[in-house]
């Protein structure tokens, strides 16, 4: 029961309140490692903050810059033989 035992660990970790504490005149919140571990991201990384319909979302990639490649993909899709002439 592995499995169940790793989500169990994981929900608990994720649902843990984190606490304001101040930072100069800013504020800031300390990540779990647990956190860091699942994000990826270490001392040093940026992290982007954006809205979702649930809430706030917070991923080591920005989400705009996937949009980007979304539309950059589809573009080399549909376009795929004009590319391949223009590499030559």
């Amino acid at each position: 029961m592995i499995a169940g035992s790793l989500e169990a660990r994981y929900n608990t970790c994720m649902n843990k309140p984190l606490k304001i504490t101040r930072i100069g005149n800013s504020a800031g919140i300390i990540l779990p490692k647990e956190v860091l571990a699942r994000l990826r991201v270490g001392p040093g990384d940026e992290l982007y903050v954006s809205e979702a319909p649930d809430g706030i979302r917070l991923t080591a990639t920005d989400p705009s810059f996937a949009e980007k490649m979304e539309v950059a993909e589809k573009i080399m899709r549909e376009d795929r033989d004009i590319l391949r002439e223009l590499a030559k």
